[in-house]
């Protein structure tokens, strides 16, 4: 729930930023992700050792030994195979991993800025299937499940209303209208 919270609070920023007009909430939008890849990060290892690796305690050849670990991969990717929630929540944690990594002024200037900022836009892709591995995970009370979806349906919302309309109020060039303007 704490990586849900924390890319929730990464997708506030940018509107938060533009009703204010105060541009430091956006100096907290990069802390604020690798919080999120953090706990996602935990919630994964969790997964791992106390789900997976747990069940694997009376293997032989030890715990440590590359029977084993091929044993839990292999247990690993048959739980991410069989079971869509799981699935679903591994894409987005793989899809963290290359926002965590680029997250820094070097990546940024290494990339350019406007390929960092489309590789970033899987900040969306990953909310959305963060929702959705949290509501198929849920068995009975999908109160909070729908809760987080309304959340970030309303931030992915308000995200493309200021695209549009940014858009729609941008002064219009001859050469975009279409027209030529006379030699003169």
């Amino acid at each position: 729930m704490w990586t849900l919270r924390f890319i929730c609070i990464t997708l506030l920023l940018t509107p938060l930023r533009k009703v204010t007009g105060v541009n430091l909430v956006s100096a907290f939008r990069r802390m604020m992700g690798l919080f999120a890849f953090f706990y996602g990060t935990l919630h994964f290892v969790t997964y791992v050792v106390l789900d997976r690796f747990a069940g694997l305690v009376d293997y032989p050849g030890g715990y440590f030994s590359l029977a084993t670990m091929k044993s839990l991969t292999k247990s690993i990717v048959d739980d991410i195979v069989k079971r869509p929630y799981i699935t679903v929540g591994f894409i987005a944690f793989v899809l963290m991993v290359p926002l965590a990594i680029t997250s820094t002024k070097g990546w940024i200037r290494r990339m350019g800025g406007k390929k960092w900022a489309l590789l970033h836009r899987l900040v969306y892709v990953t909310a959305i299937a963060g929702v959705v591995h949290y509501w198929w995970l849920v068995k009975a009370d999908l109160t909070r499940p729908q809760t987080y979806a309304a959340i970030v349906a309303i931030l992915l919302g308000v995200r493309l209303y200021y695209r549009f309309t940014a858009r729609r109020s941008a002064p219009r060039s001859a050469s975009a209208s279409g027209r030529q303007s006379a030699p003169g």
